[in-house]
């Protein structure tokens, strides 16, 4: 399906919500494309994602009423209210940072205020994507890597690389949860007890008047971890694999877009020079040691940007709420 076809389809009746419901209509200032068709890896079957931002109403901005994203599921429609759309950009949420760097020709709906917030982008440009999107891209292709040598890794190797995972998010837990430091939470691998374990991760915990809501998300954090890599080594191989290659794809392309981002090159979410390379690793084309002996190279190259870029520690605050406000006040 190419750009004409998905604008005829969102002015069909399926898609009758984007100009009935109340919270969008004349309030979405952009609307645009998501997903694969965003990056240029769709294929036949590949979902038509549709994203957008949408201007909250007075009652929203002045009254009781509250809204943060509305969602379409049968048309895999998410159109978030703008002042979540700009926390999130702060917190260096990719979602809504591809959302502001798609390709022009992509625009399905762009009001000046939608153009107003695009064009000032690099206000939501912080170091925070270093986490955001190669910590967590790197974090989930070891741990695919894991997975799929689970075979041939001993039982202690795997928990490593469990612990490496759990390890690298816990980076951003500083900024996240109030009052935590990392060495009040020790993770450490030992000889284990329990039958079939070699050696399984223990942790050490100083923590007093800590916020319970706070604990239980980052226990909540560090279990979805262990999940996933429990979900990963029960797979089934053959059905499985076109999904593995196509998750492999996209954090490949996340470790890609997020070096250029750091290298002060801005968002381009569609990857029209790795398009074809993407592709072939989507239809396996390449087997997984010339995958991660490639992710071993860009892995390289985001660490050396990380390391010199000239981002800020933290995106320009201020600027964004005054960029918000300068929004409210045209729409009002």
């Amino acid at each position: 399906m190419d750009i004409q076809n998905i604008r005829n389809k969102i002015n069909s009746t399926e898609y009758d919500f984007l100009r009935k419901n109340k919270n969008l209509g004349d309030r979405i200032i952009l609307l645009t494309t998501g997903g694969s068709y965003a990056y240029g890896t769709h294929v036949e079957t590949s979902d038509t994602d549709i994203r957008g931002v949408a201007a909250e109403r007075k009652e929203e901005l002045l009254g009781l009423s509250n809204f943060e994203q509305f969602e379409d599921r049968v048309t895999d429609t998410v159109i978030y209210g703008l002042r979540k759309t700009i926390n999130l950009a702060l917190a260096g949420n990719p979602n809504i940072l591809e959302m502001l760097g798609t390709r022009e020709d992509h625009l399905l709906i762009l009001t000046e205020e939608g153009k107003c917030l695009r064009d000032h982008a690099d206000l939501f440009l912080s170091k925070r994507v270093i986490q955001s999107f190669g910590n967590y891209a790197t974090a989930q292709l070891r741990r695919l890597q894991n997975a799929l040598a689970r075979d041939s890794y001993p039982q202690a190797v795997k928990e490593q690389h469990m612990l490496n995972s759990i390890q690298g998010q816990m980076h951003h837990f500083k900024q996240k949860y109030q009052q935590f430091m990392n060495e009040d939470i020790h993770l450490y691998i030992d000889k284990s007890n329990k039958e079939d374990y070699e050696a399984e991760i223990f942790m050490d915990i100083n923590l007093k008047h800590y916020p319970l809501r706070d604990f239980k998300s980052i226990y909540s954090e560090m279990s979805n971890v262990v999940k996933d890599y429990s979900q990963l080594n029960h797979r089934n191989k053959k059905k499985d694999a076109l999904k593995l290659n196509k998750h492999a794809m996209h954090l490949i392309r996340l470790l890609i877009t997020g070096s250029e981002i750091l290298q002060g090159k801005g968002i381009h979410t569609y990857r029209a020079a790795e398009r074809d390379y993407l592709l072939e690793i989507r239809s396996g084309n390449f087997n997984y040691e010339e995958i991660f002996a490639a992710v071993d190279k860009l892995e390289a190259e985001f660490k050396y940007a990380a390391q010199n870029t000239v981002l800020p520690d933290e995106p320009n605050h201020k600027a964004a709420e005054e960029l918000l406000i300068c929004i409210y006040e045209k729409m009002l």
